[in-house]
């Protein structure tokens, strides 16, 4: 194990000498150049004269009352450049080298990225879909780290990473803050709150600025964007535009995309009508099973049935699902039939950094013809 008081006094020498020219003459906080995702609209970045990025996370969580604003220092500059830090929230030296990752939508970046022997810890698993980090884990390279929001941190010590990108739902994790102040940093990451499929599939480029790798990063977002264009072209030249159901009932409430949420951005984008998609919710709906009924029953298509798997299997759990054309014409497709190793589903890991394969899939279904030689990825026939 390093040693953390090493760290420590990088830290204290770094947050110490505030407002303080540097040795070198140069003023480390004048930024020079401001960058912004194209799609993704929660973090951006400043380079600075003097080779510092500070990375600004604004959208961690819903309701994130201010701007996480965190100082990327390259690794031989540590210690030699003293940074106004009044208004950070950490200083992480890049790049970086032993990661612990918190949600398993981090996993393909680092794994499209050729980065997975850096990834050191992770909570759940059992969750984790990639081939590549299952032989990890395997191989006792990836330890347990418990759950996101009570990180076992006293494991993290031992694993004294050089990064922690954790996550959110509604705050910072108290056991963020133990690590935090163990002088472990912690950067939050928010993929998670992108309506825009493109949105979450550009994280991979806030990977890319903690690795050293933006160039890379930026040409396999690029390949993906241009992939998911693609098909929105194609599925816009369709002859038929669909009606579409989507969701299940769950203890009496049937819990379906709202219209503004990133999944029915994919129904809309290959060309089919989604019938809550005039709603304004970015989450989910809540509604009764008679509300679905009523403007449900006639829908060419359902997708997303919960974790249903089988025709059968929805009657046992409501006969009322028969009630529904789509289930009667046995058009209902699920991406609960596309599960990794683990426990994990593939759609829930690799969905929000391959939103083309999403929308292929959906194309393929709705529009019969377009995609004859594509083989879909998430989305499945009931069996």
């Amino acid at each position: 194990m390093r040693i953390r008081s090493y760290f420590l006094a990088i830290g204290i020498l770094l947050w110490g000498c505030r407002d303080a020219p540097s040795p070198h003459g140069q003023d480390p906080g004048e930024v020079v150049s401001h960058w912004e995702p194209k799609y993704a609209k929660g973090f951006t970045a400043d380079h600075t004269r003097s080779g510092i990025i500070y990375l600004n996370v604004n959208s961690p969580w819903p309701g994130a009352s201010k701007t996480y604003r965190y100082a990327l220092v390259p690794r031989e500059k540590a210690g030699k450049i003293r940074l106004p830090l009044d208004d950070l929230d950490g200083v992480v030296q890049v790049p970086v080298g032993r990661v612990i990752l918190t949600s398993t939508t981090h996993i393909p970046a680092l794994e499209s990225l050729g980065l997975m022997d850096h990834l050191v810890g992770f909570p759940g698993l059992d969750y984790i879909s990639s081939r590549e980090a299952r032989l990890r884990i395997s191989a006792g390279a990836i330890q347990e780290l418990g759950a996101n929001e009570q990180l076992n941190t006293e494991k993290v010590l031992e694993l004294d990473p050089d990064l922690v990108v954790g996550f959110g739902i509604s705050g910072a994790p108290s056991s963020y803050q133990a690590l935090e102040a163990s002088g472990i940093p912690v950067i939050y990451n928010g993929d998670w709150m992108e309506e825009d499929p493109l949105g979450k599939a550009e994280w991979i480029t806030f990977f890319g600025l903690l690795f050293g790798k933006q160039d890379i990063a930026a040409s396999i977002f690029d390949e993906v964007k241009n992939a998911y264009l693609e098909a929105r072209k194609l599925a816009a030249g369709a002859r038929t535009t669909p009606t579409v159901l989507s969701g299940a009932l769950y203890r009496d409430i049937w819990y379906l995309p709202g219209g503004q949420s990133w999944a029915a951005r994919f129904i809309r984008d290959a060309n089919a009508d989604y019938l809550w998609g005039d709603t304004t919710e970015k989450g989910s709906l809540s509604l009764s099973l008679e509300s679905v009924l009523e403007g449900g029953s006639q829908a060419d298509y359902w997708i997303a049935p919960s974790q249903f798997t089988a025709y059968q299997q929805m009657l046992e759990a409501d006969e009322h699902y028969r009630q529904f054309k789509a289930f009667r014409n046995k058009t209902v497709y699920t991406y609960a039939l596309s599960q990794g190793p683990g426990k994990g589903l593939l759609y829930f890991e690799q969905g929000p950094s391959r939103p083309d394969l999403i929308l292929k899939d959906l194309i393929y279904w709705f529009h019969p013809g377009l995609l004859d030689d594509y083989k879909p990825t998430f989305f499945k026939p009931l069996q």
